[in-house]
């Protein structure tokens, strides 16, 4: 999967509507690596034990129980992203593949299991990455 930008409000109305949870996840400020993974332990909630890197990020996104919500398809907002992006392209282009790649995984129901955010009744994935233009 490709993250391409697209309008927010849509998506969250949409998200809403099918009863996702919304994560809003704001790098509006953010300019290093290691303002990003505090940026993402913070807003996401992520456990102590996250290692504050790129492979810690991947593994918690792929993890059943990462949402403190256990079993709530979530809609993960990427907002005010360009400056980062700009700034640290690749760092961003990390970021970027992290973020698709636990897209993936719960897209293709890897995760799916007893308790898990993987899917619901309508097939949909536990995690749906979002990068918001504008």
């Amino acid at each position: 999967m490709t993250l391409d930008p697209q309008p927010l409000a849509p998506a969250v109305a949409a998200a809403r509507q099918s009863g996702r949870a919304v994560v809003v996840l704001d790098l509006d400020g953010v300019r290093t690596k290691a303002a990003l993974m505090e940026r993402c332990a913070r807003t996401l909630e992520l456990p102590e034990w996250f290692g504050r890197n790129w492979d810690a990020l991947a593994d918690v996104l792929t993890d059943p129980v990462w949402h403190p919500e256990e079993g709530v398809r979530v809609l993960l907002a990427v907002t005010a992203w360009q400056e980062y992006a700009k700034t640290r392209p690749h760092d961003w282009e990390v970021f970027r593949e992290v973020l698709e790649g636990a897209s993936d995984y719960w897209a293709e129901g890897a995760g799916a299991g007893a308790g898990s955010a993987a899917a619901d009744e309508d097939g949909g994935p536990g995690l749906v990455v979002l990068l918001a233009s504008g």
